[in-house]
């Protein structure tokens, strides 16, 4: 073997990261052993001195070197860094980006004499501990309680001061800070900080350990800590998860923090943690306000809704999901808020367009909307074509938990719309179908030769189960059959909302920034203690504990954002029929001189309705 290729002066790829060699600090030349010696496969010997400076260089591969010796490098004078750290601690932000990651442990005893004679000197225990405290903001008083009675490491966060105490030091100790540092050839590597200013640090530490926190008043401290976002590692989930949870045992005092503890009461149940959970929403109970502004109905809501998730729904919970009540509530909220009911109102436009011209026009609809289809009869009977005929067939499927509750509303729906169709002079006819998604077909639903057929699906297509829920996937069979009809057009809207395969983290973030802004919405249009808005926020309500509290086959109404439908409909062979400009300019007319948070947009051939930058619904054509 050559035994140049074992020399440890010539450094070794140890670890380092790939392809990078840490090299240690070059020594002085010596002179080769007896080439014999080494032929005859004798050991090749070696001095105390390289013995050492191999150690030495493995030790330190990974810190660099400062090039000036020692008498370039005075010893640190610890009381000047101590007097800057107390000057600077009040505007102190937070640790070092570095933080002391790079301070490595102490080697083993075959390296101890190596510990003196290096600049990364192994801190003492005390110090040890200090560096390896996580900078959190200091708890409330509730909190180190709740610590001490559990029997829990009462371990007290870092101060300011003490951080730029830590800051001070490890600029000294580690010295990354100079880019033209070399290694100087066979210097020395001596300490610069004495064992004098060690103990001197080490007081100065231990007194800043050993100092109170400062007495903070109980609401201060707590809006402080509520407010400032956790974060957990997966290692440490319980743990972070139960000390959060304690910590959050004083009613939140913003809305920040309102939305900070909903966060986490997410979190710990998506986590499993249904403890942490619990204590998360009954602080969130007490202080929760289901009659104030849009902020509390929303905390109100959300926590009501992750409540319901931690108890097992009961049978009476999900029929009251899909009754008669939740479906009286949902055309009460399409009718009150602009964000649905412009959406309904796009919808009734595009069929409008589609049909324009054509004598009998037979109309498909899966849900039948009471205030939509009033205001399709009047429109067609305001064109004044004569003779005008519309069929409006009623689609219900019989294993739908729906179905119950339209079946009960159809009959008063048919009877009220004949009574608008009658006053209005145009010649109307409804029937009710019966069918699973699979059995709809031309002659199931009394079509006939002549007639315009239109399709509408304004927030229905959302309840038909898709293929995360059954391998039938009648959501997909249902577009196929609806396609084959031929129809002018087919009308969709539905919530920009993913509630359907989104994992429950994202889907309780987006239904809060959904939900909260049809909340802050209705401030714009209803009291807010009417009857009328407590019924519509019953029904959103409703929506909100279908979207985060239920999984599996539960989780009755699945919503998808438009790119999915979009991929849906392209897939059963449908495609987009743009929404003209013209449409898009009647739907803002009809929004008039209401609240300017709402917003009515037209992109690449859609309408998109919102409010305050948010886009709550989608109306969209297709054929």
């Amino acid at each position: 073997m050559d035994p140049a290729r074992c020399d440890p002066r010539r450094g070794y790829a140890y670890g380092c990261g790939v392809g990078s060699a840490a090299q240690g600090p070059p020594a002085r030349r010596q002179p080769r052993q007896d080439a014999a010696a080494v032929a005859s496969g004798g050991v090749l010997k070696r001095s105390l001195a390289e013995v050492e400076r191999w150690q030495q260089a493995l030790y330190l591969r990974a810190v660099r070197q400062r090039v000036a010796a020692q008498a370039a490098h005075p010893p640190i004078d610890v009381g000047a860094v101590l007097a800057r750290a107390a000057s600077r601690g009040s505007g102190f932000s937070g640790p070092p980006s570095g933080g002391f990651a790079g301070l490595s442990p102490q080697p083993s005893s075959t390296l101890s004499s190596l510990t003196t004679a290096s600049r990364m000197v192994t801190p003492p225990p005390p110090m040890q501990q200090l560096l390896q405290r996580q900078v959190v903001p200091a708890p409330p008083a509730p909190l180190q309680a709740a610590q001490a009675v559990s029997g829990g490491p009462a371990a007290r966060p870092a101060t300011a001061r003490e951080m730029v105490l830590l800051q001070e030091l490890e600029k000294q100790l580690l010295g990354d800070d100079d880019a033209g540092e070399t290694e100087a050839e066979g210097s020395a590597c001596g300490s610069t900080v004495t064992s004098s200013a060690w103990g001197s640090t080490m007081k100065e530490l231990n007194s800043i350990t050993a100092a109170p926190l400062p007495s903070l008043p109980m609401a201060s401290a707590t809006s402080n800590y509520n407010s400032l976002p956790v974060s957990r590692s997966p290692a440490n989930s319980a743990s972070s998860s139960t000390a959060s949870s304690t910590a959050s045992s004083s009613p939140p005092t913003s809305a920040a923090s309102s939305r900070q503890l909903l966060s986490e009461a997410a979190a710990a149940i998506a986590d499993g943690d249904r403890a942490a959970a619990a204590a998360h929403l009954a602080v969130l109970k007490v202080a929760a306000n289901p009659r104030g502004d849009a902020e509390q109905r929303l905390v109100a809501m959300m926590a009501a809704a992750l409540s319901s998730r931690i108890d097992p729904p009961s049978s009476q919970q999900l029929a009251d999901l899909c009754g008669a009540e939740q479906r009286a509530a949902c055309q009460l909220l399409h009718d009150v808020s602009p964000c649905f009911g412009l959406a309904l109102h796009g919808a009734n436009l595009a069929i409008l367009d589609a049909v324009a011209g054509q004598r009998v026009i037979h109309l498909i609809d899966f849900d039948v909307s009471l205030a939509q289809h009033i205001a399709l009869i009047h429109a067609l009977a305001s064109h004044r074509v004569a003779g005008t005929c519309l069929k409006v067939t009623a689609v219900a499927d019989p294993t739908s938990p729906f179905t119950p509750a339209l079946a009960q509303a159809l009959a008063a729906t048919g009877q009220r719309l004949t009574r608008h169709a009658q006053q209005a002079g145009l010649e109307f006819r409804f029937n009710a179908v019966s069918c699973r998604p699979g059995e709809v077909d031309a002659s199931r639903l009394g079509c006939e030769p002549g007639e315009a057929v239109a399709v509408n699906l304004a927030f229905a297509l959302a309840r038909v189960p898709d293929e995360s829920v059954s391998p039938a996937n009648p959501r997909d069979e249902l577009l196929r059959r609806v396609r084959a009809l031929g129809p002018r057009v087919v009308a969709l809207a539905e919530q920009e909302l993913n509630t359907n395969t989104a994992p429950l983290a994202a889907r309780f973030a987006d239904a809060c920034a959904h939900y909260g802004a049809v909340l802050e919405s209705l401030d714009a249009t209803l009291a807010c203690n009417s009857a009328q808005r407590a019924r519509a926020e019953a029904a959103l309500a409703g929506k909100a504990a279908n979207a985060v509290a239920r999984e599996g086959p539960d989780r009755l109404e699945r919503c998808e954002v438009f790119g999915k439908w979009r991929a849906r409909f392209g897939m059963a062979g449908l495609r987009p029929l743009a929404i003209g400009q013209g449409v898009a300019d009647r739907v803002k007319a009809r929004l008039g001189h209401a609240s300017p948070g709402f917003d009515v947009k037209l992109e690449s051939g859609r309408l998109g309705v919102g409010w305050m930058g948010r886009v709550v619904t989608v109306a969209s054509a297709w054929r």
